[in-house]
């Protein structure tokens, strides 16, 4: 992982998406940007401190390097 911002942008990187699939069994999902990609993100991620959220649901997320190497999502919350 570089400390550039995924598919350019600047810090915070901000985004749009749909949570593509949400696992509420394990506490982690994936959100699909409106770019096309996809993001991890844990149950801790969900910005308003609930544990779940549905499958479909369009959101607002920032883009944050991961822990396992990889970008994800974090301050996942609904859209309006």
């Amino acid at each position: 992982m570089t400390d550039a911002a995924p598919r350019g942008g600047t810090w915070p990187l901000r985004r749009h998406g749909i949570v593509a699939e949400f696992h509420d069994d394990k506490g982690f999902g994936t959100v699909r940007a409106d770019d096309g990609t996809d993001y991890f993100f844990h149950c801790t991620a969900i910005a308003d401190g609930t544990r779940t959220i549905a499958d479909g649901a369009t959101v607002l997320f920032i883009v944050v390097p991961g822990r396992l190497g990889r970008w994800e999502a974090s301050g996942v919350q609904p859209a309006s």
